[in-house]
């Protein structure tokens, strides 16, 4: 079984290179991304939306140029196990799931999904060898149309700059009279 242009022992040591460790979600993201990119017309740009932003976005951006930084890859978070490659102008694409219905015959991989199983519990090399041996059998796909909101021309859009009176650094002018930090939605506490 090949994973991009790795053989699957390989893609799980450029995971662990990558993600810290050999992460299963990541492992079957990268399955996932492969089944996606098979059902897609060759020469059209495409962009990816990851239902979930654990382990799936590593996994795109090992495997292809899609990346959080460039854009073209999003998360909308509906902690689905799930992504979508889509032609960035039309919407179009394919949606592919880690489908839960066909875990029977992979008990580790099942308690791993489901969290049925603490983590301390859970034997990672087992799952690993579970989606090995699962092949694609464990995934589900489906034809989508992107909502506008996600497509290039809307979301690309050059926004004007502004610096903050408060503390002085750029951020987007849209975004309020001060920056959303001095507004109080940054992530650190002040004081």
């Amino acid at each position: 079984m090949k994973i991009g242009q790795y053989a699957f022992d390989e893609f799980v040591d450029k995971v662990r290179e990558f993600h810290g460790s050999a992460a299963p979600g990541v492992i079957a993201g990268g399955v996932m991304v492969d089944i996606a990119r098979e059902h897609l017309p060759q020469g059209k740009l495409y962009d990816v939306v990851c239902e979930s932003a654990k382990c799936l976005p590593d996994a795109v951006q090992l495997l292809t140029p899609c990346t959080l930084g460039n854009g073209w890859l999003k998360v909308c978070e509906t902690s689905r196990y799930a992504l979508a490659f889509f032609d960035k102008y039309t919407g179009e694409g394919v949606r592919v799931f880690l489908d839960a219905s066909a875990l029977g015959p992979w008990p580790a991989l099942r308690a791993w999904f489901l969290k049925e199983k603490a983590k301390a519990e859970q034997d990672q090399a087992e799952i690993v060898e579970e989606i090995k041996k699962a092949g694609r059998s464990i995934y589900g796909i489906e034809h989508v149309r992107v909502k506008r909101d996600f497509l290039a021309s809307r979301t690309r859009r050059h926004r004007p700059v502004s610096l903050c009176p408060s503390c002085g650094e750029a951020y987007m002018a849209d975004l309020g009279q001060r920056c959303p930090a001095c507004m109080g939605t940054g992530p650190y506490e002040t004081g």
